[in-house]
């Protein structure tokens, strides 16, 4: 694993806590020798999280598509930035930079990301693994209802284990240092 994307939301009408933990999963980032790839934001936890690993003396590779590409959005002080024609454009070029996937807490757009890289990697697109880092337990909610999609039979047990959870990001990060894609993935396909 040499580098890391984050999802993460661009709000600033955020709790405090919210921007300290995303910081801090920079940092880590960085003190790992992690490269971190995200969409390049200066805004809400984004910034955050490029700052921390920034700041930690980090490489930090922002994706962002040309619309979103202006002063009041855009990070100013990347290591490096990929403008994209589009969001499809810009996803594809993160995933492909990328080794692993984060999600930090976020809105839409972050979900989008999480259960994108997670179908991916459910029908074998990638053997890369994601994570949720689980602020003040902003996903339990997730969590809970991925839970009831597997007891209801709309995803097998297996399917459960494309991801791992842990509030904080040295846990975390061990995690997926130590993934290995889980047995059976094929089963939903060969039935």
């Amino acid at each position: 694993m040499k580098s890391i994307c984050v999802f993460c939301g661009s709000s600033d009408s955020i709790p405090a806590h919210y921007y300290e933990s995303a910081r801090a999963m920079g940092t880590a980032i960085a003190g790992r020798g992690l490269k971190l790839v995200y969409g390049a934001g200066s805004t809400g936890l984004m910034g955050a999280v490029a700052n921390g690993a920034l700041a930690a003396g980090g490489e930090v590779v922002g994706v962002i598509p040309q619309f979103f590409h202006n002063p009041a959005l855009a990070h100013s002080g990347l290591t490096q930035i990929e403008v994209t024609p589009d969001m499809h454009t810009r996803k594809a070029r993160m995933y492909a930079l990328s080794d692993a996937f984060v999600a930090l807490p976020g809105g839409l757009g972050t979900m989008d990301e999480f259960f994108e890289a997670v179908t991916w990697a459910q029908i074998g697109l990638h053997r890369k693994p994601v994570g949720l880092l689980n602020v003040s337990g902003y996903f339990d909610g997730l969590l809970s209802f991925l839970d009831r999609v597997r007891e209801e039979g709309f995803m097998y047990k297996e399917h459960g284990d494309l991801f791992r959870s842990h509030a904080e990001p040295e846990p975390l990060l061990t995690a997926l240092a130590d993934y290995r894609p889980p047995d059976g993935l094929e089963r939903w396909v060969a039935r």
